[in-house]
């Protein structure tokens, strides 16, 4: 992904970013995305600024020795991520892309989780915590440069006149994540409300 000349890790007006290329700033978030929202509407007030979101549609799973080196296991995750997965984190700032200074660039990635064993720690995963992320394969990329490229996420299917209930149905996604993304979707404009009824908000297209 890197390119000779690329700046990595610069200091620039009061902020770290990752990498600096031809004067775009690109800043790459793995979640989270509320923790970078101030910094990311400062720097797009003068500057050209991409946002690079790693998606894991493939992720192996390596558990490792408490010498960090030995592997114990290595599995395949059941969970396969996919662009939609974009919607849990875009909720902190929507309103972004509208700003002709932002892209947003999802990868869709296969990687790797390493993994490792320590005593009194991570009780939800009985002591293991990761420590490691390694990039296997980039598959796929997705740039989204202004508000109507986001209309492409909206499957053909869908009805003219639809909820979130008919997104949730359609995309096989849960419910609540299509309620992330109808919200995402309004304040761009790509969708509007126009009603209400017992099953929920009624949205359009624009």
């Amino acid at each position: 992904m890197s390119e000779p000349g690329d700046r990595f890790e610069l200091d620039f007006e009061g902020y770290v970013i990752d990498i600096e290329r031809n004067g775009l700033l690109m800043e790459i978030q793995t979640r989270n995305f509320s923790a970078i929202k101030h910094k990311l509407s400062v720097l797009t007030e003068r500057h050209k600024v991409r946002l690079i979101y790693p998606i894991a549609t493939e992720k192996w799973i390596v558990k490792l020795a408490e010498d960090g080196k030995t592997v114990i296991n290595r599995r395949k995750s059941p969970k396969h991520g996919d662009v939609y997965g974009l919607f849990d984190e875009l909720v902190a700032f929507p309103q972004l892309i509208n700003n002709p200074n932002f892209t947003l660039m999802t990868i869709l990635i296969h990687e790797e989780e390493l993994r490792v064993h320590r005593k009194g720690t991570n009780w939800r995963r009985k002591g293991w915590g990761t420590f490691e992320r390694r990039l296997l394969d980039i598959k796929d990329t997705v740039v989204f440069k202004t508000h109507a490229s986001f209309s492409r996420v909206i499957p053909d299917s869908l009805p003219k006149k639809f909820t979130t209930a008919d997104l949730s149905t359609t995309l096989n996604k849960p419910r609540s994540l299509c309620q992330k993304m109808a919200y995402c979707l309004r304040i761009m404009k790509v969708i509007k409300q126009i009603d209400r009824d017992k099953t929920g908000v009624i949205y359009v297209r624009t």
